[in-house]
């Protein structure tokens, strides 16, 4: 009678190892989606770092870094008028500064050596604030040997604006490197703005494919 039932055994240990290494399998399988979820990539949409970064990709593509040569990155400005005006400009403005600051960076990561030219002789303390940044050129020194300037232009859209940005030898005025880049008017905010443009009054909406800027 023993030995009557050794198979049957046989065969319920075996079915109960097969559904022990199914559920494990399952487990394995499941585990990484879960962690997936629970750590989400960032959105690239309204990041402005995330699309600074991927301009100066375009824009260093070709460069190797040299250690002999300096870069100065200047501001960015509407192509239509080469100067920035608070009044009718905001976002722009914005935006044109951030690419200033952020391109800075970029560049230094990168291993360009990136001359700071809004650099005070000193550091200047006020009630509220000390700083070593100006804009007062009796503040400055006189900009010392740059080889290269990193700049570009603004141009409005109406979801966003297109930025173009170069690297021009600063004797030759050779344009050494060029890149393009869409930046979408959601960078800045995500609610219902109100801004001017030309004098006149905007209503900025956020939409799926961006606001305007």
């Amino acid at each position: 009678m023993k030995n009557s039932f050794t198979p049957y055994a046989v065969l319920i240990l075996s079915m109960l190892s097969l559904l022990l290494l199914l559920s494990l399998s399952g487990c394995s399988m499941i585990n990484p989606a879960v962690t997936e979820a629970k750590n989400p990539k960032p959105r690239a949409l309204g990041n402005v770092e995330y699309h600074t970064n991927q301009l100066a990709n375009e824009l260093f593509a070709t460069l190797r870094p040299d250690r002999n040569y300096r870069f100065a990155v200047a501001g960015f400005v509407p192509v239509d008028s080469f100067k920035s005006n608070h009044k009718h400009q905001e976002p722009l403005m914005l935006l044109g500064q951030q690419l200033e600051q952020g391109l800075m960076t970029e560049a230094v990561k990168r291993g360009f050596v990136t001359q700071d030219y809004k650099a005070a002789n000193t550091i200047t303390i006020t009630e509220n604030s000390d700083r070593v940044l100006s804009r007062d050129v009796d503040k400055l020194n006189a900009v010392q040997r740059v080889d290269f300037f990193i700049t570009g232009t603004m141009t409005q859209q109406q979801q966003g604006a297109v930025v173009n940005a170069r690297i021009i030898n600063a004797r030759s005025k050779n344009v050494v490197a060029a890149a393009t880049k869409f930046f979408p008017g959601d960078i800045f905010w995500e609610t219902e703005q109100v801004t001017t443009r030309g004098g006149k009054l905007y209503r900025i909406e956020n939409q799926s494919n961006g606001a305007a800027l």
